[in-house]
Formats: structure tokens, C-alpha cells, sequence
């Protein structure tokens, strides 16, 4: 039986995690992206403003993590968005679908009661590696 791999993915060119866990993990093909906040990678506050701008360092954090994985936002198969407050789902899906433009991910976004450093925005993924082919099906 062939051994699978387990990589860690740690990149400075996004914020460093806030707890025990990684940016990222690999394993296989698949990327496995923790959870990311509207986190400045260098001060490691949350940018100023409201949901609009945390999600546009949310997701640049999550396209730099996918990088360090090799992967990218076309790669992503499924994304989870959590939300302090549901309100704010049309002012962050017009962020949103400035990155994921074409053949979009499978999504869930949720309400949640909480968010670490009370964050309005964490955005996760699971996306693959390598070459990968799109093929739409209807």
C-alpha cells in the first residue's frame, strides 16, 4: 500500500493562524483551508471598516494560503462562509464573486453567534492540486 503525504502549509504571505492549527493542510490532492479572518498578515488586527473589507483580506488571505499549497481560487471545489450577521451576505458576495468570477464553487455560508477575535467574516475552503479540468455537466 502507498503512503499518502500530509503537508503542512505555512505561508508569512498570510495571517499567521490564531490558534493551534495550520493554514492549511494537504493530503493527497486535496488542500484543506483553515478558516481565515480579515486578519492584516503584518499587524495581526482585523482591517478597519465592516464586512466588505474583511472579507477582501479573508480572501486574500485564502488565495495567498492557496498559493503556498499550490492551488488557487479555480482549484476550489467547496467554500464555507460564516457570518456574525446574516445581513451582510449581499455586501460580501459582492466581494465574493470578484474573486470566484467563473465556474463557481460549490458554497455554504452560515450565521454564527461568534467569530474568533469577534470577526464579522471567516472564510474556509477545500480545494485541489495539480492539473485540474473543469467540465460542466447539466
Amino acid at each position: 500500500m502507498s503512503t499518502i503525504v500530509r503537508k503542512l502549509i505555512s505561508t508569512t504571505n498570510a495571517a499567521k493562524p490564531v490558534a493551534p492549527y495550520n493554514q492549511a493542510v494537504v493530503a493527497d490532492r486535496t488542500v484543506y483551508v483553515s478558516g481565515c479572518l480579515g486578519l492584516d498578515k503584518d499587524t495581526m488586527k482585523l482591517v478597519p471598516g465592516g464586512p466588505t473589507e474583511q472579507a477582501e483580506k479573508a480572501l486574500e488571505n485564502l488565495e495567498a494560503v492557496l498559493k503556498a499549497a499550490d492551488s488557487g481560487v479555480d482549484k476550489v471545489v467547496k467554500n464555507t462562509v460564516f457570518l456574525k450577521d446574516l445581513n451582510d451576505f449581499g455586501a460580501v458576495n459582492e466581494v465574493y464573486k470578484k474573486v470566484f468570477n467563473k465556474d463557481f464553487p460549490a458554497r455554504s455560508c452560515f450565521q454564527v453567534a461568534k467569530l474568533p477575535m469577534d470577526a464579522l467574516v471567516e472564510i474556509e475552503c477545500i480545494a485541489l492540486t495539480g492539473s485540474v479540468k473543469t467540465e460542466t455537466v447539466q
